[in-house]
């Protein structure tokens, strides 16, 4: 049976590329978006037809994260492969971000990939699947005034919480932490990342893949993934 994959923000950026690859090899899979045109263009470029559900609804909204996995699981009947992949920044720093962008984005960053835990760990018992975590260098590496970081750094106690939760029930869980990816991420901070050395998103795609892929009995739970000559 063709496994289930459920991705956050998968329109665009990372979610989008893993979506691709996911798609390659066989998986059925669903995105979610803020944004209803943005996930048909992506649904009508893969050409993937019904094996591709898209969801219009916001990560960081309870109702919208059970609705959308209410409809995965009623259409498909599982759910193998959960990725928490939907997140944003702000550019400037905390003391002059703008209150409610501080709070959408801790919504969307902090809260969105713990409600969509919430929903899925019942079907993932059930697959004895996985849920892979997207953080961010940014997780490990503080700078001045990034709230952003602060939010990476919940998401990665987030994943080694849920690893402790669910290791008897042989869920697997990964934090996949890259460093700078050249995305759509950026132009919410301004533009691309100047003169600095880049992954791109399909990268990171594969890194996520290589994770899902693992055989039984093997847990990947942390993934940091840089490009050559990013320092920090």
């Amino acid at each position: 049976m063709e496994p289930v994959t459920l991705i956050t923000g998968g329109s665009s950026g990372i979610g989008a590329a893993t979506a691709h690859v996911l798609l390659k090899q066989g998986h059925r899979v669903a995105i979610t978006g803020r944004d209803a045109g943005r996930l048909t263009a992506f649904a009508t470029s893969t050409g993937a037809g019904e094996r591709l559900l898209t969801i219009t609804g916001d990560a960081g909204d309870e109702s919208h994260v059970a609705a959308g996995v209410r409809q995965v699981v009623g259409l498909w009947g599982r759910l193998d492969t959960v990725i928490a992949n939907a997140g944003f920044s702000l550019p400037g720093t905390l003391e002059d971000h703008d209150p409610a962008a501080m709070r959408a984005m801790v919504l969307t960053n902090i809260l969105g990939p713990a409600l969509l835990v919430r929903e899925v760990l019942p079907h993932l018992r059930q697959s004895k699947g996985r849920i892979v975590i997207v953080g961010s260098v940014a997780g490990t590496r503080n700078t001045p005034g990034n709230l952003y970081s602060v939010t990476k750094w919940a998401a990665h106690a987030l994943a080694e919480n849920v690893r402790l939760l669910v290791a008897k029930d042989r869920v697997g869980v990964t934090l996949v932490a890259p460093g700078v990816v050249d995305t759509p991420f950026w132009d919410e901070r301004g533009g691309s990342p100047a003169a600095a050395p880049t992954l791109t998103a399909e990268q990171i795609a594969e890194t996520i893949l290589f994770a899902v892929n693992q055989p039984e009995g093997v847990d990947i739970n942390h993934l940091v993934v840089r490009p050559a000559g990013q320092v920090n």
